[in-house]
Order: structure tokens, then C-alpha cells, then sequence
């Protein structure tokens, strides 16, 4: 890669994710109160609709930044295996390389956005010295990180390459923007879906206090722990707005992307 595509993975990346967070703030915030372990109602219900925006909005152009400048590098490492049987290892290799560093930034942020979701009388400001006075706002890297993300990503990113592939070779060698971005809102929802029940268990431990069994962020013991309670239902629970939100951010989020990274190269 270089210097140029570079930068432009970087500012295509960066305000692409910006985009897509603010604009879906709200669905994410009921989502993620669906999945609370206190109730819809009890952590909020439909008030306070943009609690923890403050931090979406600051970890959002780094973070997404982070993911395709890595995705991106990772890709054209391996740029000869592209037209191989190989290509969707290549892309879950660069979706999950990706994802590891760009935790480093989500993790902080998306605790301390979660919690203030969850507690919409409390500000960002306070959420965040409280997580701080609390605990270490890293020791949810590993379970935010294997819970979700990788999953998440080994699914939507080799799905949505190969869905543009097709649409490519049926059109003669051509893909526009939109049609990325159409691409981008199944692959999203269908990886969207069957991670429902990990976005379940990293909710919950991210939400739980701290000493607690379920703070300890061991993923089959919340996972159990969520179904023993509330069954099935309780696994897919907020699954209808997470998938929305995920199918209409892959739209935007894909979309922008490509739409940015074509026109900065």
C-alpha cells in the first residue's frame, strides 16, 4: 500500500464511521437497552435517546480509521491470492487484524458509551470517572474483542467482498458506490444476526458492575447465564434493531467508504 491509498483508507474510513455512528445513534442506544440486564424500561426505555453520544463522537474517526487502514494493508499483503480460492481467508485475516486494532480505541469508548446508555441520568463526563474509579476500562478488551467483533467481522467482510465480486462479474467489470453500499447492508445484516447472542453477552458484561461473576467477562458462563434466565429470547434479544441498525450502517458505512476511498484515489 501506498502513500495515497494510505491516506486514503485512513480519511474514507475515518469519516465514514462518523457518519454511520451519529446517524444510528438512537437505534443503538434501544438495542442496546433491549439487551440490559435490567430491563428495557429500567435503563432508560425511550429517554435520553442520544445518552453517551459525546462518545461515539470522539472514538469514531479513529476507529474506523484504524480498521481499514489495517484491512486495507493486510489485503494488499496478500494481494496475489485476491483471485484465488483463498481470497475469503485473506479477507476474514484482514477483517480480524482489523478488528484487534481497532479495539484499542473502541473498547474505552464503547464502554463508557454503553453505560450511559444504560444510564441516561448520568453523563458521559460522569460514566467515564466512575469506569475509571471502578476498574481498568482494558480488562473488556479481550471480552469485547472475541465476543463480538471478530465474529462479527469473519462473517460481514469475506460476505461483502464476495457479494460485490458477483455483482462485478455480472456487470462486466463494473460496481458503483450504491451498489457497494447494497452489498454492505446484507453482508451486515446477515453477520448481524447470528452474533446476535455474543452482542447479548458483551452487553451485559459490559453493563455489569464491577466484582461481580458477570464482570469477569467469561463468554460461555453470560452466555449460559442469559439463557438459564430468559431462554432463546433472551440470546436474540434486541436482534430486530440490531440487525436494522447493522443493515442500514453497512449501507452508509460501506457505502461512504467506497464512495470516499474512489474519490481520494
Amino acid at each position: 500500500m501506498d502513500r495515497r491509498e494510505f491516506t486514503a483508507s485512513l480519511v474514507a474510513g475515518g469519516c465514514a464511521g462518523m457518519c454511520v455512528d451519529l446517524t444510528l445513534f438512537p437505534l443503538d442506544t434501544i438495542k442496546t437497552r433491549l439487551q440490559s440486564q435490567q430491563g428495557f424500561y429500567k435503563a432508560g426505555g425511550f429517554r435520553g435517546i442520544y445518552a453517551g453520544v459525546p462518545s461515539a463522537a470522539i472514538g469514531s474517526f479513529p476507529n474506523a480509521a484504524t480498521f481499514f487502514v489495517t484491512y486495507e494493508s493486510t489485503k494488499s499483503l496478500f494481494t496475489g491470492y485476491s483471485a484465488t480460492n483463498l481470497a475469503p481467508i485473506t479477507h476474514m485475516l484482514a477483517a480480524s487484524l482489523g478488528e484487534i486494532v481497532a479495539c484499542l480505541i473502541r473498547v474505552p469508548t464503547e464502554v463508557v458509551k454503553q453505560r450511559t446508555q444504560a444510564n441516561p441520568s448520568l453523563n458521559t463526563y460522569r460514566v467515564l470517572l466512575n469506569t475509571l474509579q471502578e476498574e481498568v476500562l482494558y480488562v473488556y478488551t479481550v471480552s469485547l474483542t472475541y465476543s463480538e467483533l471478530i465474529p462479527f467481522s469473519l462473517v460481514q467482510f469475506p460476505l461483502w467482498e464476495y457479494l460485490k465480486a458477483v455483482w462485478w462479474r455480472r456487470q462486466g467489470g463494473r460496481l458503483d458506490s450504491w451498489q457497494a453500499a447494497v452489498c454492505g447492508a446484507l453482508a451486515g445484516g446477515v453477520a448481524a444476526f447470528v452474533t446476535t447472542p455474543l452482542d447479548v453477552a458483551k452487553t451485559w458484561i459490559m453493563l455489569a458492575k464491577a466484582g461481580t461473576s458477570t464482570a469477569s467477562g467469561n463468554i460461555p458462563k453470560v452466555l449460559y447465564e442469559v439463557w438459564r434466565s430468559r431462554g432463546i429470547p433472551g440470546l436474540f434479544a434486541g436482534s430486530i434493531p440490531r440487525v436494522t441498525v447493522i443493515s442500514m450502517g453497512g449501507f452508509i458505512f460501506l457505502g461512504a467508504y467506497e464512495k470516499m476511498r474512489r474519490t481520494l484515489l
